[in-house]
């Protein structure tokens, strides 16, 4: 039987303050009787009720809809546990000030204790199912709602890995007219690339190593078409190898650094991949930096579309999509040449 004591005391703590609700209803039915005695009345009874109902429902099968007893016994616990609590907390009470309740001249108002004990009785039985119900619903909808993430995540992935191969296979067929010998090696460095790539796409999130290891051999197969007018660095601190991201979340990055900024050059240019961190509001955030030494922003970027950007929708859609406004890719004209696009989001805690 596992019991969680942190939500035992917050129980505790919030049938603590209805009894002081309780105590203060029945001074005002009693005002000539000592506010003590309805203080000690309400928390023994309160407080023994709450215990052989909240403690007691664990020794029952519970439904995992509410947490609470299901069938027979989820009738007859509280019902048994209020009239136990009762008797029980009246008892205590009783040795407490040293007289017995049941011996009052006063019958109309022992009726009227008894009554406001079993409405607050009731009150409180609501109160702990209608709770347990709403926790239940919640962890429902937040169960629903990271399953829609998953998916559309799942739907942005199977986007954009084809629009990858075609523009691999597209590099592919301009080497096969130039240089048979150079598409041969390309077209096997492509098998073995999709086969990796493929297949750990298929996760929701992989170590940030791993995504490096991609990137690593996706610029292997362009260094076979562009030769020495490529050259890469990966830069990924040790600290940040198993932080989690998403599937090819950088490559269409570095697909755009080479089609829009290297290729245009004659002598090519330097690509850098860099990840780091840096303090956020909310927390520590990871950082990302696409740099190259290409040809620079142009002055008015294409519009979104076919054939138009995708990558970089793509890439700001799956960030919108896990980390709402948290996550943002910036691109920055570099003072000394070039593009640096920037990927910033919220640091996770790193894969197991």
């Amino acid at each position: 039987m596992k019991i969680d004591w942190i939500a035992k005391l917050r129980h505790f703590l919030q049938i603590t303050a209805f009894c002081l609700v309780i105590a203060a209803i029945h001074y005002a039915f009693r005002p000539h009787k000592p506010y003590e005695i309805a203080l000690v009345y309400s928390l023994t009874i309160g407080l023994s009720s709450w215990v052989l109902i909240d403690f007691g429902r664990h020794f029952f099968p519970s439904s995992q809809d509410t947490g609470w007893p299901e069938g027979v016994a989820g009738i007859a616990l509280p019902l048994v546990g209020n009239v136990m609590g009762f008797l029980a907390g009246t008892w205590f009470a009783d040795r407490w000030f040293g007289f017995s309740s049941w011996s009052f001249d006063d019958r109309p108002q022992l009726r009227i204790s008894i009554g406001i004990t079993v409405l607050s009785a009731l009150a409180l039985t609501y109160f702990f199912y209608s709770r347990g119900k709403s926790a239940w619903l919640q962890a429902k909808v937040n169960e629903v709602r990271s399953q829609a993430t998953e998916a559309q995540l799942k739907l942005l992935e199977t986007q954009l890995e084809p629009h990858m191969l075609f523009n691999t296979l597209a590099n592919l067929r301009m080497l096969i007219g130039t240089d048979p010998a150079r598409a041969q090696d390309m077209l096997d460095r492509i098998i073995a690339y999709l086969r990796a790539t493929l297949t750990a796409s298929r996760s929701t999130q992989h170590p940030l190593a791993n995504e490096f290891d991609r990137l690593r051999d996706y610029l292997e197969l362009m260094a076979v078409r562009m030769g020495p007018r490529l050259a890469y660095t990966l830069d990924l601190p040790d600290a940040l190898r198993n932080v989690p991201v998403p599937p090819l979340l950088l490559q269409p990055l570095v697909e755009n650094a080479i089609r829009h900024g290297l290729e245009p050059q004659v002598g090519g240019g330097h690509i850098t991949v860099r990840a780091s961190t840096r303090p956020g509001a909310n927390g520590p955030l990871l950082v990302i930096e696409v740099n190259d030494t290409g040809a620079g922003l142009p002055d008015t970027l294409p519009t979104p579309g076919p054939g138009q950007s995708f990558g970089l929708a793509q890439v700001r859609e799956r960030l919108a999509t896990l980390h709402g406004s948290l996550g943002t890719l910036e691109l920055i004209a570099a003072s000394a040449g070039g593009t640096s696009a920037r990927l910033t989001f919220p640091l996770n805690f790193p894969l197991t």
